[in-house]
């Protein structure tokens, strides 16, 4: 059975490298990828996330985890519409615990809301989660 192409934008081609909207990209961005500290961090949380929720399934039983995959999901959709305020998503960060750790955003200013930073083109964002287009809602 042939795959048809989930948009209009993979029919035209040409839109993950689409210079007047997102700029030149730089070839060093393409071949560094992450610092190795990222990358230890992210796998040490994967790792509690995973213990975590074996404790909890242990604890309360195999469905336990699964109702909360279902309300994490369901807390991750709600969104505003791309414009000139962003998603807070205050919900999910209180249902992870994600508002107990405090990130460089929270004393050193938020960098979207910077006046270096241009606002957000609301037609493309709304591309974007048409599925239409593809690319960072927020340009830099």
């Amino acid at each position: 059975m042939e795959e048809v192409p989930k948009t209009i934008a993979h029919q035209i081609g040409g839109v993950q490298n689409d210079v007047l909207r997102f700029g030149l990209q730089g070839v060093k961005s393409d071949i560094v990828g992450a610092h190795p500290l990222e990358s230890a961090q992210e796998s040490v949380r994967r790792t509690q996330e995973t213990m975590k929720r074996k404790c909890i399934m242990n604890t309360y039983g195999s469905a336990f985890p699964l109702k909360m995959d279902l309300d994490r999901q369901m807390l991750s959709r709600f969104q505003r519409p791309p414009g000139a305020i962003p998603s807070s998503m205050l919900g999910l960060e209180a249902y992870t615990g994600s508002l107990d750790h405090i990130g460089f955003e929270d004393y050193l200013n938020d960098p979207r809301e910077s006046e270096s930073v241009r606002p957000p083109d609301m037609h493309h964002g709304m591309e974007v989660r048409l599925g239409l287009s593809k690319g960072p809602v927020y340009p830099s």
